[in-house]
């Protein structure tokens, strides 16, 4: 496989991150939470976006990783000025934080990444 370049003006803002306690979750990863992502291509070639890798981690010490093709089941093509923008959810048992990279190709072919910023989702406190 080959190396994976960060190319220059690729890039992924984190725009939103909610708690949606109306959606299903497992009983072990009750709280879930919907992110709000959009890639930015300010560089100066296209790029497909080809896969992802995420890894969770939560405050008792247990680590997720979670990788697959696309971006919500897209493959991106994103012309120099152009972003995608998206939103998913993941669920968890205690305050986590993720963050993770996109892995595409650029015009040429080579293989390129851009990191996505770590961002916390933080379980609301109940009042009793």
């Amino acid at each position: 496989m080959s190396a994976f370049t960060e190319l220059s003006g690729l890039h992924v803002t984190v725009d939103r991150v909610v708690h949606m306690p109306q959606l299903e979750a497992p009983p072990d990863r009750p709280h879930p939470f919907v992110y709000f992502i959009t890639i930015h291509n300010d560089s100066c070639t296209t790029v497909t976006i080809k896969g992802r890798k995420w890894i969770v981690a939560d405050s008792d010490g247990q680590r997720m990783v979670v990788e697959g093709d696309g971006v919500v089941g897209e493959f991106p093509r994103l012309e120099p000025g152009e972003h995608f923008s998206y939103n998913s959810y993941h669920t968890i048992g205690s305050d986590s934080v993720a963050e993770g990279a996109y892995f595409g190709v650029d015009t040429n072919g080579v293989p390129v990444c851009t990191r996505i910023p770590r961002f916390e989702m933080r379980v609301p406190v109940r009042l009793v």
